[in-house]
């Protein structure tokens, strides 16, 4: 069979998300991935670390169960064609290797849990894929275990970062009671102020031309405030509608009452420490507004997955450019090189590795 993917076949990420799993399949059509069927569920992993960072039972039970659903939709697509890619919840969880066990019996491909700077890296390629180019950018993904914040131009990131930050830790951290109130959420926006002081000024020395937000906590927060007539005339998520979102949020008392038009019965949950993610985004970058994109980790999978088979694959083109910004040594790193695949060719087998 052909190394090269041609039109009309089918490829298929899962993103094993902190707070939700999604599944995309898509077609190949004159080199774009045109999605043809998704699902989405609430499965909130980051919510079933105990104490000690294990993944509870009824956790696992959740994703498992998540997981078998969307194998009855991976018939048509072929093995080598799939992606599946875990986050923050299982880098964190200490019996995340029991997890992938257990789903290894359930799917047709090995997990990767992949480190928080390669999830920036396909968030970015995700969102770059599904807007025009237009300058530099920063990408802010807030996620149910980390928030990721990426800048870069056209399709290359140039930052990348993964911040411990997410709407479901956070929501477990300050608003596990449910209690919603000014000291509750203040407590939250201290915590994202922390987190993102350590990239504020380097982010901000780097400069960008437009702020893009995707997934689905700053989804909501975008569709909140254009039902409640607080975006721009170009429906983008403004400083000011956010600012009148957080106090309408503090206007409930506790997250059952949570009532905007538009949110959705799962969301409600993790809305509030959400908002106070973003709010401290918005406060320590200093952002006036940001515009909502669809694209995101699944389908930056699998863009990175298609030039993977084109023999156009992207990191090779990021290795080069962190090459040429570096002043790195050519002849010293394909000597690197060489001796990495000597390594790894040296314990593939027993290991059960591949490349």
């Amino acid at each position: 069979m052909s190394d090269f993917l041609i039109d009309e076949e089918l490829l298929a990420a899962i993103d094993m998300g902190s707070n939700s799993f999604h599944l995309a399949i898509a077609r190949v059509d004159h080199g774009e991935v045109k999605k043809v069927a998704s699902m989405s569920e609430k499965v909130q992993l980051a919510a079933g670390l105990d104490e000690n960072k294990n993944l509870t039972e009824a956790a696992q039970q959740r994703g498992l169960a998540c997981l078998a659903r969307f194998v009855g939709r991976l018939s048509s697509v072929q093995p080598t064609r799939m992606r599946i890619v875990a986050t923050n919840a299982l880098r964190q969880a200490k019996n995340g290797q029991e997890f992938i066990q257990r789903a290894a019996e359930i799917l047709p491909k090995p997990i990767e849990i992949i480190a928080g700077r390669e999830e920036a890296r396909l968030i970015y390629l995700g969102v770059s894929h599904t807007m025009a180019n237009s300058g530099r950018r920063l990408v802010v993904d807030i996620g149910g275990g980390s928030t990721e914040l990426i800048i870069g131009e056209e399709f290359e990131p140039i930052h990348t970062e993964s911040l411990q930050m997410g709407c479901v830790a956070f929501t477990s951290a300050y608003f596990g009671d449910g209690q919603i109130n000014q000291k509750n959420f203040d407590k939250a926006v201290v915590a994202a102020r922390k987190e993102l002081s350590g990239v504020a000024n380097t982010y901000k020395a780097a400069g960008w031309d437009t702020v893009v937000g995707s997934s689905g906590t700053i989804k909501a927060c975008r569709q909140i405030t254009v039902n409640m007539g607080w975006s721009d005339e170009k429906e983008n998520l403004t400083r000011e509608g956010l600012e009148k979102l957080k106090e309408k949020l503090l206007k409930f008392k506790h997250i059952s009452e949570v009532d905007f038009d538009g949110l959705k019965e799962d969301r409600r949950a993790v809305l509030p420490a959400g908002v106070a993610i973003l709010y401290a985004v918005f406060d320590v970058l200093e952002l006036d507004q940001l515009v909502y994109s669809d694209g995101a980790l699944r389908e930056g999978v699998m863009y990175d997955l298609l030039g993977r088979f084109q023999h156009e694959d992207i990191r090779d083109r990021s290795v080069q450019a962190l090459m040429g910004r570096y002043n790195a040594d050519p002849k010293q790193a394909e000597r690197v090189v060489k001796t990495a695949q000597h390594l790894f060719e040296g314990v593939a087998k027993s290991l059960n590795l591949n490349s």
